[in-house]
C-alpha cells in the first residue's frame, strides 16, 4: 500500500471532516475508495475551537508569567494593607484571563474604580474594589472594627481616603513588576461608575486580574484589568524562564534607591554614654537626691554614643539653645 494519497482520497479525506456525522462517508464507497492510512489520519487529528471574535492575544506561556506575577502582587497586599489598616488581611489571587473589555464590564457590581497610569507603558488601567470591601477599609482606617456600608457612592471625605488605600495597592503593584519592568503606577482618577472608565474600546482584549480579600468573616473581590495594548510592547519579556531568572536579581538600581530611600527614613535610637560603675543591691537601694556616683571614664575623655547598643560614634558634650547636645569628633570602626 503507497503512503501516497490520491487526489480522490485527499478530496474525500476533506469532505468527511467537513461533514457534520462522519460516518456517512465511511459507508458510501468513493471514487477509489479511502485508504487505510487516510483513516487512521482523519481519527488522529485534534481539534481546538477558535472564536475570532475574541482572539488569544497573549501564550500560554505568557499568561503563566502574569500569573506568577500577580500571585506576588496578591501577597505583597497581604502585606501592606494589613500592616496600614493594623488588622489581618488575606488576599488571593482566583483567576486571570484575557477576555473583550465589554465582557470585563458587564461582570462588575457597583465598586469603586481607580483608573491608573503606568509609565514607562503608555495607556491606562483600572484598579476595581466592591463598595463593601472599599468600605470595610474606610471603616477600619477611621477607627471602626471594619465593617461594611450598604453604600454606592463615596463622599468628599472618603474620596481622598479611598485613593489612599489604592496607593497602598499600587506600592504591591510596583514591587511584583519590578523583575520585568520597573512601573511607576499613579492614580489618574477615581470613579464609581463603569461607564465612566473607557480605557480601551469594548471589542479590544483585556487581561483581567480577579482577587479575594478576607478580613474576618467578611469577602471582597477586586481586579485589575490592563489592555491588551499596554502591555504588548513587553510582551517578548513575559516568558516564564525570563521572569524566574530576573526574579532573584535584585541588585538593579531600582531596588539600591528603594533600600536607600527606606534606610534613610528608618529611625535609630541612639544613647549617649558618660561612663559605667559598678554596685551592689545595698547601695543602689540606699540611694537619694545629692549622692555622687563616681565612673570609671576621666573628665576629658570622649563620650561614647552608642547605636541600639554598639559603640559607633565619639564625642564632646556641649550646649546648643539652652540643651545638652553631642559633638561627634570620632567614627568607631569595628574590626
Amino acid at each position: 500500500m503507497s503512503d501516497i494519497l490520491s487526489q480522490s482520497e485527499i478530496e474525500n479525506l476533506l469532505a468527511s471532516l467537513a461533514s457534520e456525522d462522519g460516518g456517512a462517508l465511511e459507508d458510501a464507497p468513493a471514487a477509489g475508495g479511502l485508504s487505510e492510512l487516510s483513516k487512521r489520519a482523519r481519527k488522529s487529528m485534534v481539534f481546538e475551537a477558535y472564536d475570532f471574535r475574541r482572539p488569544d492575544k497573549f501564550s500560554r506561556d505568557q499568561l503563566r508569567t502574569l500569573q506568577m506575577v500577580h500571585e506576588t502582587f496578591a501577597r505583597l497586599c497581604t502585606t501592606n494593607l494589613s500592616a496600614y489598616l493594623r488588622i489581618p488581611i488575606h488576599v488571593e489571587l482566583i483567576s486571570l484571563e484575557q477576555v473583550p473589555f465589554e465582557e470585563y464590564l458587564r461582570s462588575l457590581t457597583q465598586s469603586v474604580f481607580v483608573v491608573l497610569n503606568t509609565p514607562p507603558l503608555a495607556g491606562q488601567s483600572v484598579l476595581e474594589m466592591e463598595f463593601p470591601l472599599m468600605f470595610t477599609f474606610l471603616d477600619r482606617l477611621l477607627g471602626g472594627t471594619g465593617r461594611a456600608i450598604e453604600r454606592n457612592s463615596l463622599t468628599e471625605i472618603e474620596r481622598p481616603l479611598a485613593t489612599t488605600i489604592a496607593e497602598r495597592t499600587l506600592i504591591a503593584l510596583r514591587a511584583a513588576w519590578e523583575s520585568i519592568l520597573p512601573l511607576e503606577p499613579q492614580i489618574d482618577s477615581v470613579e464609581t461608575s463603569a461607564q465612566f472608565v473607557q480605557i480601551a474600546p469594548p471589542s479590544d482584549i483585556v487581561i483581567t486580574v480577579l482577587m479575594e480579600a478576607r478580613i474576618g468573616d467578611q469577602r471582597g473581590a477586586l481586579s485589575l484589568c490592563v489592555p491588551h495594548m499596554v502591555i504588548k510592547p513587553i510582551t517578548p519579556k513575559l516568558s516564564s524562564q525570563k521572569w524566574i531568572a530576573s526574579s532573584g536579581k535584585r541588585n538593579s538600581p531600582h531596588n539600591r534607591q528603594l533600600l536607600k530611600h527606606q534606610l534613610r527614613n528608618t529611625s535609630l535610637e541612639g544613647v549617649a554614654q558618660l561612663g559605667k560603675t559598678r554596685m551592689n543591691v545595698q547601695q543602689l537601694l540606699n540611694l537619694k537626691p545629692g549622692d555622687v556616683l563616681p565612673l570609671d571614664a576621666p573628665v576629658h575623655r570622649p563620650i561614647d554614643l552608642l547605636i541600639r547598643g554598639r559603640r559607633k560614634f565619639q564625642g564632646k558634650p556641649a550646649v546648643k539653645n539652652k540643651r545638652l547636645v553631642l559633638t561627634i569628633t570620632d567614627v568607631l570602626y569595628e574590626e
